[in-house]
């Protein structure tokens, strides 16, 4: 009788974690039944490489953004970056302060829809100061003409995929029709002349570079 009961126990024992490894559990048991059966399933770790060598672009964007500028970013609600990383690109920038003339002149020109339905972008945004250092007489002009001047200034800051930092460095054709030049490496790139000054900056539909110059086209 007390060897039958060891017998019953014995093979309850064994029985139990293949159950568990068959069903596909995450425990210790299947750890376990993983290890021991990784001689006969030699799949389970190529499969496992390649999704995250294939996944490190997305890696790439959601690392910190980068950049002395980003200390003037907020700290936390909707204009940090938590927050912005939340709307599509026209919205999010609505809510950063450090932005404020950017979006007053994006919805002059209309591009907010257009910006905010668009499919993986990457965006150069210029901040207030650099709307400052634009010359009167120019800056003028292109309030003025929103649908034409001003909306090719704006569409010069915007280049089509989301570009990591490792892809940053190089021309650029812009929505507008011109070509921008990137220089630089690793957290210091310049656009043009233009600075900047807290890259890697994400929404749900852009990256976003803010700059300390506006990309004028020529």
């Amino acid at each position: 009788m007390r060897l039958a009961r060891r017998s019953a126990l014995a093979a309850l024992s064994l029985a139990v974690p293949l159950s568990l490894a068959a069903c596909g559990s995450s425990g210790s048991d299947e750890a376990a039944a993983a290890d021991t059966s990784a001689s006969s399933s030699p799949s389970a770790s190529p499969s496992s490489s390649s999704t995250s060598s294939s996944s490190s672009p997305a890696d790439d964007m959601m690392a910190a953004p980068f950049g002395a500028g980003c200390a003037a970013v907020p700290k936390d609600g909707k204009g940090s970056f938590s927050g912005m990383a939340t709307d599509p690109v026209a919205t999010a920038a609505s809510n950063n302060p450090v932005l404020s003339t950017l979006v007053s002149a994006v919805g002059k020109a209309g591009l907010a829809p257009t910006l905010n339905s668009a499919k993986d972008i990457t965006v150069f945004a210029p901040t207030n100061d650099a709307f400052k250092a634009v010359p009167a007489a120019t800056m003028n002009a292109a309030m003025k003409d929103p649908k034409g001047l001003l909306t090719k200034v704006l569409t010069n800051h915007v280049v089509a995929g989301r570009l990591t930092p490792e892809m940053l460095a190089g021309d650029h054709k812009t929505l507008g029709g011109g070509t921008i030049t990137v220089s630089g490496s690793g957290e210091s790139f310049k656009v043009g002349t233009a600075k900047v000054i807290c890259g890697n900056v994400q929404t749900a539909n852009a990256t976003v570079y803010i700059v300390d110059g506006v990309l004028l086209p020529k």
